[in-house]
């Protein structure tokens, strides 16, 4: 503050701490290190994960037979035929439901794919804010913590469900449906819809925990805990 002849104040406005906060710098190169090159495969792998879960589609088949009538036909579960053999297929349907396993599971792999792509735009565009900052590498730490452990829920209860539908909609579907019992109507398992795409959405899941595991360590060492002689010297006190 400087008071002129005229006694009117001036107010000289500096920033109380120099503008650290660089501008955005594509730089691709970065994407070699290891910790950027991890990120990418978690990238990678999270599309995967939702993307074979995702959209899924499939059928049970029964082939059923009525020796007196002489008639042959195939019931489909999903929009069963109204009277076949004399019996009204509609009032037996498949039970179970497990949309909440796999809801969670894929919901959770899309969050995960935004947060990669928010990462590495942050790494190659911003790798010096990173490296100079004291909060961030702590943050991606205990996300990175976070992300392990939900991996690891979600795929598992994923797995259970997808076992419980192997079972529901498997060979023994026939043994459960009542009118197969009777003497008049014979019931054979037709097929059903191929689900390799559900088992490698598991196989993912767990490659995904795998993977954020075995980052959590580099990313650690990216923090004041593990390195604090990098942070005093990012920081120096005053003289």
């Amino acid at each position: 503050i400087s008071i002129s002849k005229n006694m009117a104040l001036t107010f000289l406005l500096s920033p109380p701490f120099p503008q650290r906060m660089s501008s955005f710098q594509l730089n691709l190169n970065l994407l070699k290190e290891l910790l950027s090159f991890i990120k990418v495969l978690e990238w990678i792998a999270s599309i995967f994960a939702f993307a074979t879960c995702g959209g899924f589609k499939g059928k049970t088949e029964i082939q059923v037979t009525c020796p007196k009538v002489n008639e042959n036909k195939t019931i489909t579960a999903a929009i069963p035929d109204a009277n076949v053999c004399d019996v009204n297929w509609k009032n037996y349907v498949l039970t179970g439901d497990y949309s909440s396993s796999a809801q969670f599971y894929v919901t959770f792999a899309v969050f995960v794919f935004l947060y990669c792509s928010a990462a590495l735009l942050l790494y190659v565009g911003y790798m010096n804010l990173c490296r100079d900052s004291r909060n961030l590498p702590m943050i991606g730490f205990i996300v990175t913590l976070v992300a392990t452990f939900l991996w690891l829920v979600s795929t598992s209860a994923w797995a259970k469900a997808l076992t419980d539908i192997k079972v529901a909609t498997g060979h023994s579907i026939v043994k459960e449906l009542q009118p197969c019992d009777h003497q008049e109507v014979t019931c054979y398992f037709g097929s059903v819809t191929s689900i390799v795409s559900l088992n490698v959405s598991v196989i993912f899941g767990f490659l995904n925990m795998i993977l954020w595991r075995g980052n959590a360590w580099f990313v650690y060492k990216e923090t004041s805990s593990h390195n604090p002689s990098n942070t005093s010297a990012s920081h120096p006190k005053d003289g």
